[in-house]
């Protein structure tokens, strides 16, 4: 109960920027579009072209259907100016080359799957190993790397694109022919609604999400240890050497890993916890609360001198919060930005990593004739005070 009163606490000093809008006019409005233009090719020729869709708040986002990368997100303060909030390059050669899943919808299946391996009805399959013995994100040429077919969609609630992939049985050592849909819809109340579905043609698992890196403060900024995060997650999974979760689901009470009330994410970061020394900092996934199926508010994040508020909703069981650990400056980004330790956050909304190997967590597994299905949204805003 305390973690859900914090949600609404955490709420009630949130105004929308339509609101904002109202009393921004000059700055914010600006016509519902939508804008398609050639955004270059990929190494091996394959023609990419990027999305502009722009609300009437002030609200801008701009896709790109290699690897359904969220290229920028351009959001108002609380005094009307605009930023780009994520991470990311300024040209496609950036994300083929030199970037850590910047933007990506990551896939068939996002996060860690240990010794890039699981057996699934007495067959063992054996993946792309990655990430040291370990599989991480789909493998060697994920869905991050992929170039999808993309096009606008109608959608009562807001301006949408559609993109559609086809995995081939086989593909980085997963079985089956899996279909995959993602939608991404930016709506009139400064929404970017994200809408996963999957059919496959033989038993496989699938865990699909997005790796956005946010920066409330702009992504240029230096770091994000001053947001202060609220996640409605009473417990986590912790972890090996090697980012596996163990298989328990460890109590947040009393640890580093309590962010049920709002916490800057650096105040406990370097403390000396063995869960923090394995993550170099938070990567770690969280059991969030709630009844796993239903759309619900899960995590909030707030930039203190901006007044920007993020607030996820999802209908996943778990989230990946990183605290981007990895980050070392030598990825220069947008502007020639070198991209520092903890210059971005993610909240990849998930199922729990290594689930194909933990037969007690959530099931990843998708046969012929069902339907994977799941929704995150990432609802931006701003705050009141100053």
């Amino acid at each position: 109960m305390a973690s859900r009163n914090a949600l609404i606490f955490a709420s009630l000093a949130i105004v929308t920027l339509g609101s904002a809008a109202a009393c921004q006019q000059s700055s914010l409005s600006g016509p519902r579009s939508i804008d398609r233009r050639t955004y270059g090719e990929t190494s091996n020729g394959e023609a990419v072209d990027l999305y502009t869709m722009g609300n009437a708040n002030g609200v801008e986002v701009q896709i790109t259907n290699y690897g359904g990368i969220v290229v920028s997100i351009s959001a108002p303060d609380r005094s009307g100016a605009s930023a780009d909030i994520v991470l990311g390059h300024d040209a496609i050669e950036g994300y083929e080359k030199d970037s850590p899943y910047f933007g990506a919808i990551v896939g068939r299946y996002g996060n860690r799957i240990a010794n890039g391996q699981f057996t699934l009805d007495g067959a063992t399959h054996r993946l792309a190993r990655n990430n040291g013995q370990n599989h991480l994100h789909g493998g060697l040429k994920g869905f991050d790397k992929a170039v999808w077919q993309m096009s606008e969609r109608e959608d009562p609630n807001g301006l949408a694109v559609e993109l559609r992939y086809r995995s081939k049985d086989g593909e980085e050592g997963y079985p089956g022919n899996v279909d995959a849909t993602v939608t991404y819809t930016l709506t009139e109340q400064n929404e970017l609604r994200i809408d996963y579905a999957a059919t496959t043609d033989k038993p496989t698992v699938v865990n699909l999400t997005n790796h956005s890196y946010f920066n409330l403060a702009g992504h240029a900024q230096e770091d994000i240890l001053g947001h202060e995060l609220m996640i409605d997650a009473d417990r986590f999974t912790p972890v090996d050497e090697g980012l596996i979760p163990t298989g328990e689901l460890r109590p947040v009470d009393g640890t580093p890993f309590d962010f049920r009330t709002p916490t800057p994410i650096g105040a406990r970061i370097n403390e000396k916890d063995q869960q923090l020394a394995f993550g170099t900092g938070y990567d770690h996934n969280y059991v969030l609360n709630g009844k796993a199926g239903s759309l619900r508010l899960v995590a909030q994040v707030r930039e203190p001198r901006s007044g920007r508020v993020l607030e996820v909703l999802t209908t996943e069981p778990g989230v990946q919060f990183y605290s981007g650990n990895f980050l070392d400056g030598t990825i220069r980004g947008k502007g020639a930005k070198a991209y520092g330790p903890r210059a971005g956050f993610c909240l990849e909304t998930q199922h729990f990593p290594d689930s194909p190997n933990k037969p007690t967590f959530p099931t990843t597994l998708l046969r012929p004739g069902q339907q994977y299905w799941t929704t995150t949204v990432y609802r931006f805003s701003t705050d009141r005070s100053s």
